[in-house]
């Protein structure tokens, strides 16, 4: 009888002397990622056991106006913009510039659609397109001198969520999560839902809530925002939950054998993600229980829950940061107006407005807003000029705005120029918005890295500047 004694180089590396397969892994995947993990702890606390920073806020919820939201119809008022509208569009401005139009065409300025209002006690200028919005203005910290560096929505939908256009890296919701875990092990602690409707429903890939090369039990869950907010995570019919729990228990046991033999940190994520799934079919029921939110409640949001609106998408937001969810995403597919943007933008507007503003009205009522940052931001803005009624991708100047969790209330920061084509008072990059997203939680940019392929990687890359001047 013959015996082969080969040894394959994935058995080598996984039994020999238990050591050489784990250090090899965690050269791969990056030392502090792979010696966090203990294969049978429950809830993840986070890479980082002080803070650098006294941390103001706890958790972030971010609302993503996908498509690219226009500045110019809704936070950045352009008065002369509104007296260049039907005269050509300067050729100082467009000459040599990546814009999304034809080039050699006749480009023309296109005013603002709608009327700005000045709202609240800080007078921060809202366009009437959001009548429930401008109403939290003393809340608001407007920012109007954002800029991006991709013209194409999915990188860059990848440059915001990642800080690269790069495909395959973290997700700022993957670093937040990795750096200071969740508050709860019942949910997961990274949530995204998506809606859609008001304009082109630009697609979304679900790398843009992955882990990247963190474990992926950092990746963001995304929840479905009607029906079964998580499948297949309810038992099949006929099995109870002691026969679940025993079924998870045996599959747990022989996870565990074969960790002690590869020492592979996804595995040790397959076992935390087994309980997670488990303790969920009791906390995701509860989770969609609207029955508990009284009629004022659902009155401020125009909605009775989990009925695939923003509105009801804010509402459940609310619900997730109650119950400990670390990092909030929710998408709102309806931005993308290349034609017709005076409807199409006030269209998109309403299904958003009180759902935006109820939310912030919410948290504070319920003392939430102080350690909650809720932003509002899109992959970039739109072009002041047009070649027809629409606006197309823009990357040069845009808006965006934050609330609560330590930034200053009732504010607006940086500009655009007086067509509002390029920021030119204090700039903000994106890099930049990531760092001080980071510092009102307590992380230095700079300090949350993990060694990957050679190099420490941060979600800020090698750029990137705290925003002081917006924070309380």
């Amino acid at each position: 009888m013959f015996f082969s004694n080969q040894l394959a180089r994935r058995g080598f590396l996984g039994t020999g002397a238990q050591g050489v397969g784990a250090y090899a892994l965690a050269s791969l995947l990056g030392s502090s990622c792979a010696g966090a993990v203990d294969a049978d702890a429950g809830r993840w606390t986070g890479v980082i056991d002080k803070p650098h920073f006294p941390p103001k806020a706890k958790r972030v919820i971010f609302l993503v106006m996908a498509g690219g939201m226009s500045h110019l119809e809704t936070f950045d008022n352009k008065p002369k913009l509104v007296e260049m509208g039907g005269k050509p569009m300067p050729d100082s401005y467009t000459k040599g510039q990546p814009i999304a139009q034809l080039q050699g065409k006749t480009l023309t300025c296109l005013a603002p659609q709608h009327p700005f209002k000045k709202w609240g006690e800080s007078g921060n200028e809202i366009s009437e397109i959001f009548p429930h919005l401008g109403t939290t203005a003393d809340e608001l910290c407007i920012i109007r001198s954002l800029k991006t560096e991709a013209i194409n929505h999915d990188p860059a939908h990848t440059f915001m969520n990642t800080g690269t256009t790069i495909s395959g890296r973290p997700s700022m919701g993957s670093w937040l999560t990795y750096g200071l875990g969740a508050e709860t092990d019942q949910l997961p602690g990274f949530v995204v839902m998506t809606s859609v409707g008001g304009g082109q429903n630009q697609p979304i890939a679900s790398r843009q809530w992955h882990s990247g090369f963190l474990q992926s039990r950092f990746q963001g869950v995304h929840f479905h925002s009607k029906g079964d907010p998580v499948l297949y995570v309810n038992n099949p019919p006929g099995v109870s939950r002691e026969q679940q729990r025993d079924i998870v228990d045996a599959v747990q046991e022989l996870n565990r054998y074969r960790d002690e033999v590869v020492e592979n940190p996804e595995i040790a994520t397959r076992i935390a993600q087994y309980e997670m799934a488990f303790r969920m079919q009791s906390s995701v029921p509860a989770l969609m229980d609207f029955s508990e939110e009284t009629q004022q409640t659902l009155e401020l949001y125009g909605t009775k829950g989990a009925d695939g609106s923003f509105a009801s998408n804010c509402l459940q937001a609310r619900r997730l940061a109650e119950r400990g969810v670390r990092f909030i995403q929710l998408y709102h597919r309806g931005w993308d107006h290349h034609g017709n943007v005076k409807a199409a933008s006030a269209g998109t507007a309403k299904l958003i407005d009180q759902g935006a503003a109820a939310l912030i009205k919410d948290l504070k009522q319920r003392d939430m807003l102080k350690d909650t940052l809720v932003v509002m931001a899109c992959e970039f803005g739109r072009t002041p000029m047009a070649q027809g009624n629409g606006r197309d991708h823009h990357i040069k100047g845009y808006s965006m705005w934050m609330a609560g969790g330590g930034v200053k209330p009732g504010m607006t920061y940086g500009s655009t120029d007086e067509l509002g084509y390029n920021a030119v008072e204090n700039v903000v990059t994106v890099h930049d918005m990531h760092a001080t997203m980071l510092k009102t939680l307590g992380i230095d940019h700079k300090k949350l890295t993990v060694r990957f392929q050679g190099r420490d990687f941060r979600l800020t890359d090698v750029h990137g500047t705290a925003i002081d001047a917006v924070l309380a």
